[in-house]
């Protein structure tokens, strides 16, 4: 199937592109498509801007459209960034900026007490106006600095509890990897835009029946 990913981020555009076209699938960015409007997310959650994106887009684009919101919700900060992770410094989108920010507000904040978790909503959008929302979590800490380039956002700064496997299955993480340390591999068999995507390429037959 071929689907219109909302997005307008580079970094999440390649992974969502990676994941879907592992299972098979076929995937146009709205850019790819002439579609340039960003949808205002005005949700509370990460599902309900998920499906704000996903209905705006796919009006626009008449087709399939998968839309995803995600962020990272840190324990000691009682969920924060959460849904304004990409705006947590104050302006959209800059990674740096807000890597600095959360690296500030843990400061001193010993390891035991960093515990964190990266949640995703992927909310699929049909023509037809039904919709239907794939979730995922993956758990880890907020490390004290920086490492790895294989990644986006918060990623360099994430270390995940485990780390998938090349020949399948995960691991712990006794390295205590970053996200951006990781293989792509290694990443989407434990990442948490990886399990919403699972489980809707478990649930996708399914719907496309009806």
């Amino acid at each position: 199937m071929e689907f219109c990913a909302a997005t307008g981020n580079a970094g999440k555009l390649k992974e969502i592109r990676r994941i879907l076209e592992r299972q098979g699938h076929t995937v146009k960015s709205q850019k790819e498509l002439g579609i340039t409007l960003e949808p205002e997310e005005t949700g509370t959650t990460f599902a309900e801007n998920a499906e704000i994106k996903a209905k705006a887009i796919c009006r626009a684009a008449q087709m399939p459209t998968i839309a995803d919101d995600s962020g990272l919700s840190v324990d000691v900060l009682d969920g924060a960034p959460g849904v304004y992770s990409a705006r947590y410094c104050g302006r959209h989108g800059d990674d740096e900026a807000n890597n600095d920010k959360l690296l500030q507000a843990l400061q001193g904040v010993p390891k035991a007490e960093r515990g964190a978790k990266f949640i995703s909503a992927v909310c699929v959008y049909f023509p037809d106006q039904s919709s239907y929302l794939f979730e995922g979590e993956c758990p880890g800490f907020v490390s004290t600095e920086r490492t790895g380039n294989n990644g986006f956002g918060y990623d360099p700064i994430f270390v995940p509890a485990q780390v998938g496997l090349a020949e399948g299955g995960k691991r712990p993480n006794t390295e205590e990897r970053s996200y951006a340390e990781l293989e792509d591999a290694e990443k989407d068999a434990i990442s948490h835009r990886g399990e919403a995507m699972r489980k809707m390429e478990q649930g996708l037959p399914s719907l496309l029946e009806k």
